[in-house]
């Protein structure tokens, strides 16, 4: 993005004066906009009226005074096109363009949405074939319906690909509080990644929340997931549109470990992305970060007024990984004068309703409980309904609650047992003294963990430095590519570094000199590209201590590939000297997701790969320690850490060979299409590859 593009969408973001282009429809969008409290200058653009709706109409993009910050334009799609060209001509700085027909609709369409970006110019573009930006910081609403959102000082920043996800969350009772809510459409100029860069320049934006079918442009997504990890602001995300297809068309096992899927969330993982489930866990984590006060960490000192309220919180707290420090001694004392004798003075506290609307007590109890080295406090309430004139001693307990959170400097939030008894007027009070309103205790403790767990998850990344490494996103390329044999393999990556077995490559007829040279215990395998899976052909033998074995071995595997590939000669074999037992195997391969990234895959090997599926993913490039990382948290790790007395592994070999994969990879990125090393030997004295894989391909 150009620094005229980009200073020409901060002003679409800030607009000091809009017009809309279009009939009748958009003349109740710019009533809306006059009624939602947006007091800069609005003109209605249409060539055929004087006024629509009782909103005077200028005839002209030509006639309008100057070129608007943002523009709204509802024409269909030809017209569309010409009206873009004129608002650049005009210095408008942003226009959202709704009309669809463009690239969603294929080739013809992506032609004419070529001509559109390059009308656009230096103008900043939004979509085409979306809903548009609902700003509610300026109260401006470049919208063609209705909506339920209103102003706010601060918030969230929500980003969608669905111009219906947005309107709905606008209308969900949920009180979430929106700085923006932008359709992002085609993206033909203006995507994820350039807006979140720009709206990360918005300090009153607390939190980005960004609804994903796909990501179109991955090192520039990087880039702005990065710079909000630097600045403290979360990303929450709810990925849509997960697919395996393809995964089980790859010709090596890597490529069933790593689906898309687990590439976006080896993405997210490296970039502290918060991803969740569903729209419901999607608005209530943006509300728990939408106050920008974040805790520090997961303990939390936890408040009820009913033991099934404490059993709830206890049993959330748990799951997601919030704690519950005990109550010292003075808070015990403290407590115990002012709560009954049955009270159980323990946290989570069930402060009981004895004290229930007694002022007094509860700021004393308050003062009490808050009086603690927790991360944050938490308040499970629920409202009765308004027709039992009992909802006054709520209020009081959230108006005390909230004093008491001030004073005491802590952060916090309150959560209710069922989503629907936190209403709207108790959830506005709290969200006024920055105070998070979490609806249903699943729901909301769950939200809190992975907002509690943000803070210290983005310390340990910008230590770890991968986040700042922008992941290689290749090119496509054409056809099947070439198949390197195993010893073509091998050579390649032992170029870079990866051990391999002492071994010589030799014919059948030569290769009882080359044994007596090479010595014994040996290992013999055809070499062949077109044996990609030597095992299930017969193409390999272990194990053999002696000529007269090596000689068997030779004459049974020229059988059993004549069976399994007649047209495959047996004119080349590999020979070399057995491996040490391991104490584990492992499998690293690298995955290609054209446009997406190149991945290294490290998982459980041998012939467990398929049984297991224990693998991690980590986009190229990569470090050392996001490796070593890697490996410690498949399932199979205790067998390198000394499991049952056996010898540890020497991790710092193990991490150099999964290097020298990487490294191959990133050298070769341009051209690499799948990469296999399996299974890798883990040993106590060193790592070795056994086994290896390679196909490149062409552009």
């Amino acid at each position: 993005m150009s620094q005229h593009i980009r200073d020409n969408f901060k002003r679409l973001l800030a607009p000091r004066h809009v017009a809309f282009i279009g009939g009748r429809s958009m003349a109740r969008a710019l009533q809306r906009c006059a009624e939602g409290g947006y007091l800069g200058q609005m003109w209605l653009v249409n060539p055929q009226h004087d006024s629509l709706e009782g909103v005077p109409c200028v005839r002209s993009v030509a006639e309008l005074p100057c070129g608007p910050d943002a523009v709204f334009i509802a024409t269909n799609r030809d017209l569309t096109l010409i009206c873009v060209a004129e608002l650049a001509a005009k210095g408008a700085g942003g226009a959202i363009c709704y009309a669809s027909g463009f690239a969603e609709i294929g080739p013809q369409g992506q032609a004419l949405q070529d001509q559109l970006l390059q009308a656009a110019g230096d103008m900043a573009l939004l979509g085409p074939n979306c809903y548009g930006v609902l700003d509610y910081l300026h109260s401006c609403a470049l919208w063609p319906v209705a909506h339920g959102g209103k102003t706010v000082e601060k918030g969230v920043a929500v980003l969608t690909q669905s111009g219906n996800f947005a309107y709905n969350l606008s209308m969900s009772d949920r009180s979430l509080p929106v700085a923006y809510m932008v359709s992002v459409g085609n993206q033909a100029q203006l995507g994820i990644a350039e807006l979140m860069d720009v709206l990360l320049d918005e300090p009153r934006v607390t939190a980005i929340g960004l609804h994903l079918e796909g990501l179109k442009n991955v090192p520039g997504f990087a880039r702005a997931a990065h710079k909000a990890l630097e600045k403290g602001i979360p990303i929450i995300a709810l990925k849509t549109g997960v697919s395996q297809i393809g995964a089980e068309l790859a010709l090596s096992h890597t490529s069933s470990l790593a689906g898309s899927d687990a590439l976006y969330d080896s993405l997210f993982d490296r970039l502290g992305v918060i991803r969740v489930s569903g729209p419901v866990s999607f608005v209530e984590t943006l509300k728990a970060a939408a106050c920008g006060n974040l805790p520090a960490g997961k303990s939390l000192i936890a408040l009820a007024c009913s033991g099934g309220d404490a059993g709830l919180i206890a049993d959330y707290a748990e799951r997601n990984d919030l704690s519950l420090p005990p109550l010292d001694e003075g808070q015990r004392l403290e407590l115990d004068k002012v709560l009954p004798s049955y009270a159980n003075l323990v946290n989570p506290l069930d402060f009981t309703t004895a004290i229930w609307g007694e002022r007094n007590a509860l700021e004393q109890m308050l003062d009490s409980a808050l009086r603690t080295e927790a991360d944050a406090a938490v308040l499970v309430l629920d409202y009765p309904s308004e027709a039992t004139g009992e909802r006054k001693e709520c209020d009081l307990l959230l108006e005390l609650y909230c004093s008491a959170l001030s004073r005491h400097g802590k952060t916090g939030f309150v959560s209710s047992a069922f989503p629907e008894l936190l209403p709207a007027s108790a959830r506005e009070r709290l969200h006024a003294h920055g105070v998070a309103a979490l609806q249903g205790v699943e729901d909301g403790f769950a939200a809190w963990g992975a907002i509690a767990g943000y803070q210290q998850r983005r310390q340990a990344l910008l230590a770890l430095g991968e986040s700042a490494l922008l992941p290689l996103a290749p090119h496509a390329l054409e056809g099947n590519g070439q198949l390197l044999d195993e010893w073509q393999s091998k050579q390649a990556l032992q170029a870079f570094g990866l051990p391999t077995p002492r071994g010589v490559l030799t014919t059948p007829s030569e290769a009882l000199d080359a044994a007596n040279t090479l010595g014994y215990p040996l290992a013999l395998k055809a070499v062949s590209a077109r044996l990609p899976h030597k095992t299930e052909a017969g193409a390999v033998a272990l194990n053999l201590r002696d000529a007269q074995a090596l000689s068997a071995a030779l004459e049974q595997m020229r059988g059993r590939i004549a069976d399994y590939a007649p047209g495959v000669p047996f004119d080349q074999v590999l020979l070399e000297s057995m491996a040490s037992p391991p104490l584990a195997e492992l499998i690293v391969g690298v995955k290609r997701e054209t446009g997406f990234g190149l991945a290294l895959v490290i998982g459980t090997g041998g012939i467990l790969v398929e049984l297991l599926k224990d693998s991690r993913s980590l986009l190229l490039p990569t470090t050392d320690n996001a490796i070593r990382g890697a490996v410690l948290s498949l399932r199979s790790a205790p067998l390198l850490q000394g499991f049952r007395g056996r010898e540890a592994a020497d991790m710092d070999a193990l991490v150099a060979a999964i290097r020298a994969v990487a490294d191959y990879a990133c050298e070769n990125a341009g051209q690499l299409l799948e990469l296999d090393v399996n299974p890798l030997l883990v040993g106590a004295q060193g790592t070795t590859a056994v086994d290896a894989l390679i196909r490149l391909g062409h552009a």
